[in-house]
């Protein structure tokens, strides 16, 4: 089915919004998330709806259909490789791939995106640790164990992050931290649950909000 790129956003907007359990979506939350007006997205899910990607009422929501929930994630699967690709061949910054990455998932050749997944060894997670689906749509499973759980001499791989924002990735890109770096936690304070780290012969103190925005797994 050839969608347009607006169309291809909404349907990757209404996944994310909806979350894991597919909660019906409000339409002034898909106009947030896409900058725009409400009118523009009720015009929009109408077009969805008669291609049979939506399940759509107004003043009460929309839902993805079946159909456009396998797109969605298709798109998503796209943007994961890009953001992976540009970070391990191109050497970008994990903090610098989303916005390249929000282009290149709109490129339609499927032979190219499993080509791209192959010549990547077939990752599970992109640079962010997120997880990739699989061709069948299929997630990896990911323990979603933050830092700020840790304990003082815990030795720690770092996962990814829970907060993915530019402003939060430049914060973690400043201090050096990258995805699969080692840590220790060397210390908690007891007042606001700041962790003093070590980290690549360095000591790092990270607030209890950055902690708790960093996914690690025990070392």
């Amino acid at each position: 089915m050839q969608l347009s790129l607006a169309e291809e956003n909404y349907l990757k907007a209404i996944y994310f919004i909806s979350g894991p359990e597919r909660n019906l979506v409000n339409t002034n939350a898909v106009a947030e998330r896409l900058d725009t007006k409400a009118a523009t997205v009720t015009d929009m899910l109408r077009k969805l709806k008669k291609k049979g990607l939506v399940s759509y009422e107004p003043y009460k929501g929309v839902r993805l259909a079946e159909t456009g929930e396998k797109l969605a994630i298709g798109i998503l699967r796209k943007h994961r490789l890009w953001e992976t690709f540009l970070v391990e061949k191109l050497s970008f910054g994990w903090e610098e791939v989303h916005e390249i990455a929000e282009q290149l998932e709109h490129v339609r050749s499927s032979k190219l995106t499993e080509r791209l997944a192959n010549f990547l060894g077939n990752p599970q997670f992109d640079p962010h640790g997120d997880p990739i689906p699989n061709k069948e749509g299929v997630f990896p499973r990911r323990e979603n164990l933050t830092l700020d759980k840790a304990e003082v001499g815990d030795f720690l791989l770092v996962k990814g992050v829970k907060d993915s924002s530019v402003d939060f990735l430049n914060y973690v890109a400043k201090l050096g931290i990258r995805l699969g770096d080692s840590i220790e936690v060397m210390g908690v304070e007891s007042f606001d649950q700041s962790m003093k780290l070590k980290h690549e012969g360095s000591v790092l103190h990270l607030s209890a909000m950055a902690c708790a925005n960093i996914y690690i797994s025990r070392g």
